[in-house]
């Protein structure tokens, strides 16, 4: 099953995406530039392999809702998203205010 909602940020409204497997769910949230996720996104193919697309994303580990992703601290994050000053250790909300 896959669930979509909309998430209201003090500045703004940005997506809530799950997706329902077989002993796991994979939680994100996304804005207009970039996207949270967790741990299952591979910031390193994004950061090697898909360097040239220039993808704004972050990873938080051992998250399993939307507010676990919004409340965690990252632990990966592309080199897109540092340009923005996104960073390892800030908190998933605070990395989609500067996705917006």
């Amino acid at each position: 099953m896959i669930r979509m909602e909309p998430i209201a940020l003090d500045d703004g409204i940005v997506l809530g995406i799950e997706v329902k497997l077989p002993k796991t769910n994979l939680v994100m949230i996304t804005t207009d530039k970039g996207y949270i996720m967790c741990g299952a996104l591979d910031v390193d193919l994004l950061n090697s392999r898909l360097r040239e697309r220039g993808i704004i994303a972050a990873r938080a580990a051992g998250v399993r809702t939307w507010e676990d992703l919004l409340d965690s601290p990252l632990s990966d994050v592309t080199f897109e998203a540092e340009r923005l000053g996104i960073h390892s250790g800030m908190k998933g909300r605070d990395a989609l205010r500067l996705m917006r």
